[in-house]
């Protein structure tokens, strides 16, 4: 039987690596999630992120469709009030909505007075298209005001998260959920090029042309759903997906290390060189998840081994942002290598 008050011991935030932004900001290679309002309230959420700076995270990421910033803001505000850490110690990101992409000012400052902060880290652009669906719609529900990708919409959008830099509200700008082609069309219009690109990363879907993509222009690839997220909103399931912590070689090697799969999927994002971001309320697995970040990192041979989990499982498939005439989901990322209209 696993031992959980061992478990739950602190961590040392300084033993956390961190890697540099194109800024020259410090960010921890592994963040605490904030998405899980399916399961989870949003007092147990933010009660998580307590949790998690007291065992030594020092990177959360947030966004505002998640639905508990204003919790997560009381939580930190209770974190600095006691003196547990001070706010320039931790790295805080938000994600600007689809419904907000004209407004993103508002939709910016509206974060920080949830957070109750006076600056962001990081800001991204949750998806590079406006296309709103409603919380908790299921998979089938479409949007009839979708559109397909425009790079007109989407610098218009870029150009306020780069006034949000000039103005001091935010440290760094991102994207998430890009695709190659769509990063051809806009990096070379922007004046601030994102410091990182958040995407779904885990060993049966390693977006390996995506991620060297990022990689070789300085935009660092942060992984979302690093253990193939088996929780997941029903409308992101389908047959045929495959389940990470369930692949041969990861049980293989969690059971060497004597350790949970979920482990060793932290672990193989590590070695990969990554930033990861994964979700629980649960101390003794956000401890786990943490030491997983430094402690007996994979050798060569088990790194490799789980490389050969790759399968092309894409778990998000975001087919609830299609636009009337798509074919399917894998038009919103771009598979044939054009941008799909």
């Amino acid at each position: 039987m696993l031992d959980f008050n061992n478990e739950c011991i602190p961590v040392d935030p300084n033993d956390v690596p961190v890697k540099i932004l194109r800024t020259g900001d410090k960010i921890p290679v592994i963040g605490l999630g904030t998405f899980g309002s399916d399961r989870f309230t949003s007092e147990q959420i933010a009660n998580a992120v307590k949790d998690a700076i007291g065992l030594g995270y020092r990177h959360i990421d947030c966004a505002e469709v998640y639905g508990n910033e204003k919790e997560i803001g009381r939580a930190l505000k209770e974190v600095f009030e006691s003196g547990l850490c001070k706010r320039e110690e931790l790295f805080i990101t938000s994600k600007v909505w689809n419904d907000r992409h004209s407004e993103v000012a508002l939709a910016c400052q509206e974060s920080l007075e949830n957070l109750q902060l006076d600056y962001l880290d990081m800001y991204l652009v949750h998806w590079p298209f406006p296309n709103y669906h409603a919380p908790g719609c299921d998979g089938d529900s479409r949007n009839p005001n979708s559109k397909p990708f425009s790079v007109e919409q989407f610098m218009n959008t870029w150009r306020q998260m780069e006034e949000l830099v000039k103005s001091g509200k935010v440290r760094n700008i991102g994207t998430s959920n890009m695709t190659i082609p769509k990063f051809e069309k806009v990096l070379p219009l922007m004046d601030i090029l994102p410091a990182v690109n958040e995407m779904e990363i885990h060993p049966c879907f390693q977006q390996r042309e995506l991620f060297d993509y990022c990689v070789n222009r300085q935009i660092l690839p942060i992984g979302y759903m690093p253990i193939g997220s088996p929780n997941r909103p029903l409308r992101d399931k389908a047959e045929g997906d495959a389940i990470d912590i369930e692949m041969p070689q990861i049980k293989d090697i969690a059971e060497k290390h004597g350790v949970h799969p979920a482990v060793i999927c932290i672990k193989w994002a590590m070695k990969n060189g990554h930033i990861t971001i994964p979700f629980s309320v649960h101390k003794h697995k956000i401890t786990s998840n943490l030491k997983a970040s430094f402690e007996h990192p994979l050798t060569n041979e088990e790194y490799n081994s789980i490389n050969e989990c790759e399968c092309g499982s894409r778990l998000v498939k975001g087919q609830v942002f299609l636009w009337e005439g798509a074919n399917s989901w894998k038009d919103l990322w771009d598979e044939d290598g054009e941008i799909v209209n």
